[in-house]
């Protein structure tokens, strides 16, 4: 996949709490066979007259803008997958005290297809609701900045998790890099592994 630098794209605000992945895409939809096909079932149960990625000035926008805990409940990663599909590259949450942006697994599912996510603090997240859906917003992912409506908001990200983005790799990715560095502690490491002794009494197993 390739790796994330910079974005620019106008938002989408949904600044709803507690989403969960059953919310984002509904259990049903998950025996299908194809991964691909999902960005129209996004939100699909709960998109009704007026939902904000509905209107008009949410057309082509590709920054979602959502409340905390985004991402709870079970883990799928068909919920990452909508969203992309849909034509987000970054989702922007907000982030409080007793509770994060996102939910753990979440945060490693879109990690690993290559989904950018921003956690702002209450005031900083304020800034960016209050430039409504249809602002433009450019994200920096090595300047771990976003902008929009006239502010600049940094934003903190795990190193690890940010050199994978920029190299755009997914955790298989991640590892073979180190492939190297495996392959020599494999050529030093005996692992203890029991023989069978089939002349022993009984055919008994002996260490």
């Amino acid at each position: 996949m390739a790796g994330f630098t910079t974005h620019t794209g106008t938002i989408v605000v949904y600044d709803v709490d507690d989403v969960d992945t059953d919310r984002i895409i509904p259990a049903r939809f998950l025996s299908r066979v194809s991964r691909s096909g999902y960005g129209e079932l996004l939100f699909a149960d709960v998109r009704k007259d007026g939902f904000p990625l509905d209107r008009p000035e949410a057309k082509g926008a590709s920054v979602i803008v959502v409340g905390t805990n985004f991402g709870c409940g079970s883990s799928r990663e068909h919920a990452v997958w909508a969203i992309q599909q849909a034509g987000f590259a970054v989702v922007v949450a907000r982030a409080e005290k007793d509770s994060p942006g996102y939910s753990d697994i979440f945060r490693q599912n879109a990690a690993n297809c290559g989904l950018l996510l921003v956690e702002l603090a209450p005031d900083a997240h304020a800034d960016l609701t209050k430039a409504g859906t249809g602002a433009e917003a450019t994200i920096d992912l090595p300047a771990q900045s976003i902008q929009a409506g006239g502010k600049t908001h940094r934003f903190e990200i795990d190193p690890v998790l940010k050199d994978q983005l920029l190299a755009g790799l997914d955790l298989i990715g991640a590892t073979l890099r180190l492939e190297p560095e495996i392959a020599a502690f494999e050529g030093k490491w005996h692992a203890f592994a029991p023989t069978r002794d089939t002349g022993a009494p009984g055919g008994a197993s002996n260490p």
